[in-house]
């Protein structure tokens, strides 16, 4: 691997299309090759993007010698199954969220990084959207004074999905609500308490073997005086698609609007009550990129994808997210996330489900998700 071009393999190319053009136009990589189980869907972005190297074979694609990382957009249940194959075969990993469904999994990613000393990084959209870096960059400057409380949501209507949607469990892809909340004060999750709310029908409670229509979950922070409180639901609730934190300050505090289009609100303290809200226009923070890439903070390859759809984009993310990735790469630091954290937000998510069903028992993160 030379110090300045990354060789990056695709591996999913519906959501995972989207990526391409990105690495394409970094400095520091090389789109060396795609992956997908369809050889007709494979050759037609291949062709699309002028890739060469393709594989309908994971299994092959980890035995090409010249890939030195995989970023992996395939469905949920293969996120930890492959993150540990890649990095058992000498690449980096990038993983779009979640990165495991169960704590065993998250636990060998994490030893595995370790024995290995290889990177892996999950990709969570939301903590590098313009939004969250427009409150980050606030709290940093001390703008919204002490941070008393946060709240974050993900409500998702997930009909029309692919079916393995139909077996998921709402908290399972948690890490949307969990990271902001967590990765505003830089915190770990200590223990959480969920509780399950409502029914869903039963075929879907057949399908994923959980009844709950929505699940809400109280975070307690390590080292912090701060809890936050998240909620998720999949099918059987009417709501427009949000992923939204509210973060509630001594000076300012900070709300996602209700509605997608509209401008959020901030509020100020020590003011008269009608002047305490205000929208605001959050700004785009393309300046923190290369050049060559600040362009896909607003660019979508693929518009039509429910992903952007539903998602608004990801708020201009995804080049934040290319970026940091292989910043960590070329200068040999720490992914944000890394193995550990990411294993926190995505446990989070797995222990709130199990403390859903025991009622609301309280349930410790476990230690090798605290290093």
């Amino acid at each position: 691997m030379s110090e300045k071009q990354i060789n990056v393999a695709i591996v999913g190319l519906g959501f995972g299309a989207e990526f391409i053009p990105i690495y394409q136009a970094h400095p520091h990589a090389s789109m060396y090759a795609i992956c997908q189980r369809s050889e007709e869907h494979l050759n037609h972005i291949g062709d699309t993007f002028g890739i060469e190297k393709r594989y309908t074979s994971y299994d092959e694609l980890l035995a090409d010698p010249n890939v030195d990382a995989v970023h992996i957009n395939t469905p949920i249940p293969d996120h930890a199954p492959q993150s540990i194959k890649a990095l058992k075969a000498g690449k980096h990993v990038a993983c779009t969220v979640p990165m495991a469904t169960t704590v065993a999994e998250c636990e060998e990613i994490v030893n595995t990084v370790k024995e290995t000393g290889l990177k892996y990084m999950m990709m969570e959209t939301v903590v590098y959207s313009r939004e969250f870096l427009f409150i980050k960059e606030m709290y940093d400057k001390g703008e919204l004074g002490k941070i008393q409380y946060m709240q974050a949501s993900h409500p998702q209507d997930m009909e029309g999905w692919p079916e393995y949607w139909e077996r998921m469990i709402p908290m399972h892809y948690a890490t949307h609500v969990v990271s902001p909340v967590l990765g505003m004060v830089n915190g770990r999750a200590e223990y959480i308490s969920c509780f399950g709310s409502g029914t869903v029908n039963d075929e879907i409670a057949e399908k994923s073997g959980n009844r709950f229509a929505v699940e809400t979950c109280h975070i307690k922070i390590k080292d912090s005086d701060i809890a936050a409180h998240i909620w998720r639901f999949l099918f059987d609730t009417a709501r427009q698609y949000r992923e939204s934190v509210d973060v509630y300050g001594t000076k300012k505090s900070f709300e996602w609007p209700l509605i997608e289009g509209e401008n959020p609100v901030l509020h100020t303290a020590k003011r008269p009550e009608p002047e305490i809200p205000k929208r605001v226009e959050v700004p785009d923070y393309a300046h923190l990129l290369p050049p060559e890439i600040q362009k896909f903070t607003r660019a979508i390859h693929d518009a039509g994808h429910l992903s952007f759809l539903q998602g608004a984009g990801h708020g201009g993310s995804h080049p934040h997210l290319v970026n940091a990735f292989l910043n960590s790469l070329v200068e040999g630091s720490d992914p944000w996330p890394n193995a550990p954290l990411s294993a926190n937000w995505t446990c989070v998510g797995i222990l709130a489900h199990e403390s859903a069903v025991a009622g609301g028992e309280l349930k410790p993160l476990p230690a090798f998700t605290l290093e």
